[in-house]
Formats: structure tokens, sequence, C-alpha cells
């Protein structure tokens, strides 16, 4: 029989009050484990859509506030988006669960970081720990579908899209959540990031100015509200700049 190590994390599941420990094992192994338990499943999809979109001194990053299972709304005030230093902003869907202690881990290294160095990480630093961070949770990951958006240290935006167990990539915009499949299409065609494989490296932001950055993310999160139940209410918009952030909040359907 297997005795979980005294430094394993775990984490309680109030539905059945179990203890599930969170041990480096393959999920074969773990799903056999939950069926021996009854059958439950621990990851959730709670749905929702997140975009992010770099200029040349500016970034954009947008998600909108349902929060949903199947059919039912469980918030329509809720926040996907979550500010890890002044230049550096993380907007994330899929299990909220998840994604609050994805945050709370970073928060609690990002702290250790500034006594250690006295300053804040840079967004491209971050974007490294958030790969780590994912990576090493790759045998039972965080169900968390995150974009990283923010200032480099030259004050260009930069944008970084992740899957979920942590490869990630810079790039000029990016969406992910329920609806990312129909926001991608409008995104590539209206802003053609140019190819990594080009010669000589091109800076991968797009050529909108700030403005009309925001009123793409308007258009894009109102199309997709038209066809993603999983999306909808209000969408809230950060945008940073060598000013500071400023926020703000668009309604959408809420049907």
């Amino acid at each position: 029989m297997y005795t979980p190590s005294p430094f394993s994390r775990y984490e309680r599941s109030e539905s059945r009050r179990l203890v599930i420990w969170r041990t480096p094992f393959s999920s074969i192994y773990l799903s056999s484990i939950f069926q021996a338990m009854g059958g439950d499943w621990v990851y959730e999809n709670n749905g929702g859509t997140c975009v992010a979109i770099a200029g040349l001194d500016y970034c954009v990053v947008a998600g909108d506030t349902r929060l949903s299972v199947g059919y039912s709304i469980y918030t329509r005030d809720y926040s996907k988006i979550c500010q890890l230093a002044d230049k550096c902003v993380l907007a994330s869907s899929g299990f909220q669960g998840d994604i609050k202690a994805l945050q709370k881990n970073l928060a609690a290294k990002h702290l250790t970081y500034q006594h250690q160095h006295s300053k804040q990480m840079s967004c491209p630093a971050m974007a490294q720990l958030l790969s780590n961070t994912l990576y090493y949770k790759r045998f039972f990951p965080y169900y968390a579908f995150n974009v990283l958006g923010g200032l480099d240290n030259e004050g260009k935006g930069c944008v970084f899209t992740y899957d979920a167990v942590g490869s990630y990539e810079r790039v000029g915009y990016s969406a992910q959540g329920s609806g990312s499949t129909l926001i991608m299409p409008v995104l590539d065609n209206q802003l053609k990031s140019p190819s990594p494989l080009l010669l000589p490296a091109r800076d991968a932001v797009t050529p909108l100015s700030e403005s009309e950055a925001v009123d793409m993310v308007k258009d894009v999160f109102a199309s997709a509200t038209e066809r993603d139940i999983y999306t909808g209410d209000k969408v809230e918009i950060i945008v940073i700049n060598a000013a500071g952030t400023r926020r703000e909040f668009i309604e959408l359907r809420k049907d």
C-alpha cells in the first residue's frame, strides 16, 4: 500500500470530504484512484474566455466575468484576471479552484523574489516562473489555460500563451478558454502576427494603437458571446502602459 510522503501536498474535496494526495504519478494511476473512491473526478471546466493583445508600448488583457458549469451560471461577476506585478497581469480560464491555487503559488514566489532582490519581477521573468510552476505539476496539472500580458524591460508590450503543462510562447496576441476558437480566427485575420521562422526576427507586437486594440477586444467578445454560452455578462479590460494600469468594464449578453 502506498504511503504518501509527509511533504506531499493535498487538497480536500468539499463535496465528499475526501483527502486527495497530489503525488507525481501518471493520470492513468490517478484515474484508477478516483474510480476506487467512487468515480469522482477533481477537474471541472468553469468556462469563460480570456484575450490579450500586445502593442508597441502597451498591453491589453481582458476576460469575461461569467462563472458557470454546464447550463448553470454560478455568478455573473467573477474576475478571471489577477495582477501579479505592476506591469504583469495573468488571465486564466478553466477550473477556478486550480486557478486560485496557481495564483496563490505565484504570488508567494513573487513575494519571496521581492524580498531577495528588492524589486518586482519583469513580465518575461514571470512568464518563465509560470512555465516552471505548470511543468512541475505536469503529472497532476493545474486545469488552467493562461494568458500572461504586460510590459517587458524595454517597455514593449508582451503576451505569453500557455498550455496546461507549461509550454509557452511569446506572441503578439492570444485567446484562451471556451470562446477562443471563435476569437482567434478574427485576431489572425486582423492582426497577422509575423511568422517566427522569418529572418531577421521581428517583434511580436500588433500594429494597432492602444484605443484600436481596446475596440478590437470589445468587438471580439461581443461576437463570441453570440455563440458561446459560457462567455457573457461583462468583459473586464485592463490596459497596461508606462503610466500604469487602467481597468474598465463593458456589458455583454446575459442569456
